[in-house]
């Protein structure tokens, strides 16, 4: 179809190769409730899908992204729902969206939070990326997964569609109007053809060059109701942190992201030594040791960035303490805490605090 031909723009935001790609839990939450109310157990769902029976009741960890398409297509079989899809964005809400949903209930417009959506989308999976384009008075709203021809499943696609529509909808107060919607895979069965078009409100295409819904651009100008925009600069930096993270995830060797896992989890019970670490990780502590050197690292070393990092994000919030900063980095002593900080700034925690507070 010309009308759903692809428009020159700029490339989508780059995502983790598939080894770190992720889909996290309040996100495959979603897709799990969606079954449960059709029968399926989390239990059952997870047991198919080679995970511990209890793993997905709630999803707390994160799943890789085969997983998650695995999951969307092992529940639709066993609901015997060829809409699974679609059904799962009708279930789409805020907590879907993990720590970016409220960044963009704190935009002041509709065209600031597809913005926030491409900044953030990766908080909450990396299951594919969007983008806006704008030709005239016509919007596309466009979303496109380098994983599908490796792992086709039209659920995916339905899915992140259907919830954006809803989601949309939810922060409009109304139904958003949808000019078209085109998805790349081939169609379903014809007789599903007019659900869809009831769902999205338009007329619905298959087997189009891309993943495409077509709308009013003036849309982009309406504003968010009741959004609170003085909310956004704090809830914006948070989800920066967590989305600097997440990067510095993808890039780092996965010995590195188990041993600040555990040393975030172990920092205020005082008990994140190299020993406590090395027990938690199934571990002596030579053979961590190994591990990290082999990674370029030591425990020293990943002990001193995920205290630094920590110490950044706890010291930007007003109401903590310094005695509180200290103690959930794991010194006895707000005195050692000082001084280890000036030995990574030059500078005494309060100096930065108060630098931060004012350049932010």
């Amino acid at each position: 179809m010309t009308e759903h031909a692809r428009p020159t723009t700029t490339a989508a935001a780059p995502i983790p190769n598939l080894a770190f790609a992720r889909v996290v839990g309040p996100y495959a939450q979603t897709a799990i409730d969606t079954a449960a109310e059709q029968g399926v157990s989390p239990a059952r769902l997870a047991v198919e899908l080679g995970l511990p029976a209890e793993s997905l009741a709630p999803a707390t960890d994160n799943l890789s992204v085969e997983r998650y398409i695995r999951l969307l297509d092992t529940a639709s079989a066993l609901c015997g729902d060829p809409l699974f899809g679609l059904h799962v964005g009708e279930r789409t809400r805020l907590s879907t969206f993990a720590a970016y949903g409220l960044v963009l209930c704190s935009c002041r417009s509709f065209r600031a939070a597809t913005e926030q959506t491409r900044r953030f989308e990766g908080l909450a999976h990396d299951l594919g990326r969007s983008r806006i384009e704008e030709q005239g008075a016509v919007a596309h709203y466009v979303w496109e997964s380098p994983w599908l021809a490796k792992l086709p499943c039209r659920h995916l696609p339905e899915s992140v569609m259907g919830g954006i529509l809803s989601f949309a909808n939810w922060l409009a107060h109304t139904r958003v109007p949808v000019i078209d919607v085109a998805f790349a895979h081939p169609a379903p069965d014809a007789a599903l053809i007019p659900t869809y078009e009831q769902f999205f409100g338009a007329p619905v295409h298959f087997d189009a060059p891309l993943t495409c819904a077509r709308f009013p651009a003036e849309i982009l100008d309406w504003p968010v109701p009741n959004a609170d925009v003085s909310l956004f600069p704090v809830l914006a930096r948070h989800a920066e942190q967590l989305l600097a993270a997440r990067e510095r995830e993808a890039r780092q060797p996965e010995i590195i992201n188990a041993v600040r896992e555990q040393i975030v989890a172990l920092l205020a019970h005082d008990c994140a030594r190299l020993a406590d670490v090395a027990e938690a990780l199934a571990c002596t502590p030579r053979t961590l040791q190994r591990k990290l050197a082999d990674a370029g690292t030591s425990y020293q070393a990943v002990l001193d960035a995920t205290r630094r990092e920590l110490a950044e994000q706890y010291l930007r919030e007003p109401g903590m303490t310094m005695t509180e900063v200290a103690f959930l980095l794991g010194y006895r002593e707000q005195s050692s805490f000082n001084h280890a900080f000036r030995d990574w700034y030059g500078t005494t925690p309060a100096a930065w605090r108060e630098r931060a507070r004012c350049s932010g």
